[in-house]
């Protein structure tokens, strides 16, 4: 199980959340269970059910370890929850925004918006997880004398404290992004004082380390143990993926670093009426010249802004008699950006709000657009260039 803490700025809009089920908010942080939990579960539930319990506890009803499994698995995860609420307190008490923590198949996930200030911030950001997996294991080690007469409660005791154990030793693996690999780096970055090195240098070791788990799951398929071989090594898989993931992040953010929503945005964006029909702006401007989104203006001001997305969202059948003024975004409500913005800090604002386009506007008149697209088409001009 993996309970790592990772930031990640993602190319989809809420790709996470299609894919998650809402728990409810602790400490005022939305917590999600990502679908791929049941699968794990399941798996989890059988093992301990058919193979764990009855092994050590036997003589049991059948339908007594099928329970115990259950709740086991169950109790398993909220041990992985406590674990990144760990993570998170620490996050509010250096006023780090915590934006949800997800369980998933590997453990879970607390997403912060922001890397910590320092490296002294990050460490303890880091150790916070294993701190806790450790204390939760140390008091359920304490109550086992206490429930030695409840041999159900006392079996559920002695696998969660093993599991708590393995859990903290497992994420103080020096494998970024896991929390060792996160203390990796927070000393690098101490020792070099340049956040993006250290990262390069901490991700390069995470990806050494998920090789290794790669290979050693390889050879425990091969001597035959091609259950707990393939588990190992897709957690290797996992690991290197999202090792990569940071290297790309902190390349992206190194890249954008100093330039502004100017350079990147859009000023084709054609000027309509309130009452001009949806199924002309189809055929004149999207069909015809590839214009994702209009300025609606009323007497010459600005009112409004429509986009693709919004009109694909109406039945194609209302088209002819759907105006724009109708479906529009208000200006009084729009989000947007100044051209002044840093184009890193939008990129972190659209992936936190979820959407792919913001208008740019200063001094109350809409300049243009700026659009996912048009910021990955930037980054490839700067790796072009070799910027």
């Amino acid at each position: 199980m993996i309970g790592a803490t990772v930031m990640e700025v993602r190319s989809g809009d809420r790709r996470v959340n299609c894919w998650t089920i809402p728990l409810g908010r602790v400490l005022g942080i939305p917590v999600g269970m990502h679908y791929s939990w049941f699968l794990i579960f399941i798996l989890l539930t059988c093992m301990l059910a058919t193979s764990y319990y009855p092994t050590e506890f036997q003589g049991w009803p059948t339908t007594q370890y099928w329970i115990m499994g259950a709740v086991t698995a169950t109790l398993l995860f909220v041990s992985v929850l406590v674990h990144e609420l760990g993570h998170a307190v620490v996050a509010l008490y250096f006023q780090i925004p915590v934006r949800s923590i997800t369980l998933f198949i590997f453990g879970g996930v607390a997403e912060i918006s922001t890397e910590p200030l320092s490296a002294v911030v990050e460490c303890w950001f880091a150790i916070a997880g294993p701190m806790v997996s450790f204390a939760l294991a140390g008091i359920l080690c304490l109550l086992q004398p206490v429930l030695a007469d409840v041999v159900a409660l006392l079996a559920l005791a002695e696998y969660l404290t093993y599991v708590n154990c393995i859990l903290g030793l497992f994420n103080l693996i020096p494998g970024f992004p896991l929390d060792g690999g996160r203390v990796f780096r927070a000393i690098t970055w101490r020792v070099t004082r340049n956040l993006r090195q250290a990262t390069h240098i901490a991700a390069n070791l995470g990806r050494g380390v998920s090789f290794l788990f790669i290979v050693l799951g390889v050879w425990q398929m091969v001597v035959g143990s091609y259950g707990s071989g393939l588990w190992i090594a897709f957690i290797g898989w996992f690991l290197e993926t999202a090792a990569r993931a940071e290297m790309q992040r902190q390349e992206t953010q190194g890249l954008l670093s100093g330039h502004h929503v100017s350079v990147a945005m859009s000023t084709s964006c054609p000027t309509i009426s309130t009452g001009a029909a949806l199924q002309q702006l189809v055929d004149q401007y999207i069909r015809g010249r590839g214009q994702r989104s209009f300025v609606i203006k009323r007497d010459d001001n600005a009112v409004g802004l429509l986009t693709l997305h919004q009109i694909k969202e109406v039945p194609r059948s209302e088209w002819p008699t759907t105006s724009a003024a109708q479906i529009m975004i208000p200006v009084a409500q729009m989000k947007w950006v100044g051209p002044d913005t840093e184009l890193w800090t939008v990129l972190q604002e659209m992936d936190r709000d979820g959407v792919s386009e913001l208008p740019v506007m200063a001094n109350g008149q809409i300049l243009g657009t700026l659009t996912r697209e048009g910021i990955v088409s930037f980054l490839r001009t700067l790796r072009e260039v070799g910027a």
